[in-house]
């Protein structure tokens, strides 16, 4: 059994407002992060997305970024961090994002008309972060090479589909019962 799909069926299980969410440490920072799970999954990324002529890897803030990190290290493909600081400077697009259990605004920097982005996530669950990600580098002119988020959690609400966005994911998983339940060891292609 690989790494990623072991630590999933470990995770414990939280409600935070009726919303069922597994505690990990690729979507979480906890339990600790071993590094051989972060190097298989930088290696699945890697394998999964395309990375052909990719001017930039682009990822929201905050739990993106040791993946991004890693794959940035790994193909010398320069990173970009959507943060949840306005910094005001030139160029600086404001994005709402919503989850299932949060709403924020959040700020896209360094991202420019024709840009090709692979944008990385830790988890697409209810999909509202990378919709909105995914709208605002559309309306800025950037071309999405690709996106590939780790963990998809499914039987709910997903507005990256809604809207017609497609991602990449490379497991996923349900909340039954309390425990996590692998719907599909290769994620979407």
């Amino acid at each position: 059994m690989d790494q990623l799909k072991r630590s999933l069926l470990e995770a414990p299980i939280i409600e935070k407002n009726g919303y069922h969410y597994f505690v990990h440490p690729i979507s979480d920072g906890v339990p600790k992060l071993d590094p051989t799970l972060l190097r298989e999954i930088v290696i699945r990324i890697i394998r999964k997305a395309e990375l052909e002529d990719v001017d930039q890897i682009v990822t929201p803030a905050a739990m993106g970024i040791h993946i991004s990190t890693a794959v940035s290290l790994m193909t010398d493909i320069p990173l970009t961090v959507i943060r949840k600081r306005q910094y005001g400077l030139e160029g600086e697009v404001q994005i709402s994002q919503q989850t299932g259990y949060s709403e924020t605004e959040m700020y896209i920097n360094d991202v420019r008309e024709g840009d090709r982005v692979l944008v990385l996530d830790d988890v697409l669950s209810t999909g509202g972060t990378l919709a909105s990600v995914l709208a605002a580098l559309d309306e800025i002119g950037a071309e999405v090479v690709d996106t590939v988020a780790v963990i998809k959690k499914v039987g709910g609400e997903n507005k990256v589909e809604d809207a017609n966005y497609s991602v990449k994911t490379l497991i996923n998983v349900d909340v039954v019962d309390g425990e996590v339940v692998i719907v599909d060891e290769e994620g979407d292609q």
